[in-house]
């Protein structure tokens, strides 16, 4: 069943979702803005997946089963608490009647419904999810090696897998671009990156090589040493805000701007 759902507003926007009887939808926790009466909210460690495991398997499992599904549940709130997400999940489940939920992210700029068909995970930037249908599973990409070590963003990606309605959010305005149109491949600011298919390759790499001018790029350009790269033929989603951008402009608004003539080199990463 498709979630109904209308993405409304201008400069923070906000989602409208629509639940027939009985249709479920998942938030991370602090994601939520108002409901109906007759939906039901109800917080749970345990994601969509772990859940449909419980339920399948807590008449059969006896005691094993049920310390299996302990276990699992830990090491995925593990996860996503290393990543930095949300320990719990806040649960929606309209009762008796259609019943209208509202979410929200928490930075000034757009929020996109993405569609599964269960063949093609999306990948999404951390603290990009907002809310999905229960049959959308939620987990965490790391991007390990020289990704991981070289990019300061990018480490951690959320991953979404499954059928059904997914909806993210980001900073500023979103730009929809395929790198096939591109020759291939696309070099963006590490902050850009909101989300993209699975089928794009994902990477970071140095900014220009150990010369003066790779030197003058990463000092006085504001991009640090690295780049994200994405390349292949799919879909790819970027903002035009970047959570360091945001957080170095209300810096300097308040007369503590620290960044000084080094550009992202030494700046503050926020978040």
């Amino acid at each position: 069943m498709t979630l109904q759902q209308e993405i409304v507003g201008n400069a923070m926007q906000m989602a409208v979702v629509s639940l027939s009887p009985g249709q479920t939808v998942y938030c991370e926790a602090g994601k939520f803005l108002f409901k109906t009466a007759n939906v039901t909210m109800e917080t749970r460690l345990s994601g969509p997946s772990e859940n449909g495991g419980r339920a399948q398997g807590g008449g059969s499992g006896g005691m094993g089963g049920v310390l299996r599904q302990a276990m699992g549940t830990a090491m995925q709130v593990g996860q996503r608490m290393l990543a930095g997400e949300s320990a719990a999940f806040q649960y929606f489940t309209a009762q008796g009647g259609q019943g209208t939920v509202g979410f929200a992210g928490v930075l000034p700029g757009e929020m996109r419904a993405l569609e599964l068909d269960g063949t093609r995970a999306w990948f999404a930037e951390k603290d990009a999810f907002v809310a999905a249908e229960s049959t959308v599973d939620f987990g965490i990409a790391f991007q390990g090696g020289r990704t991981g070590t070289s990019g300061g963003e990018g480490f951690v990606l959320e991953k979404f897998t499954g059928y059904g309605t997914v909806i993210i959010a980001g900073a500023g305005n979103f730009i929809d671009l395929d790198p096939a149109d591109f020759g291939g491949r696309i070099e963006v600011d590490t902050g850009c990156v909101v989300a993209f298919e699975e089928g794009i390759r994902y990477g970071v790499q140095r900014v220009g090589g150990l010369n003066r001018q790779g030197i003058m790029n990463a000092v006085f350009g504001g991009e640090g040493l690295s780049l994200a790269t994405l390349e292949g033929s799919g879909r790819v989603i970027l903002q035009s805000l970047t959570i360091e951008g945001l957080a170095n402009a209300l810096k300097k608004a308040q007369g503590g701007d620290k960044q000084g003539p080094t550009g992202g080199l030494f700046s503050t990463h926020a978040g």
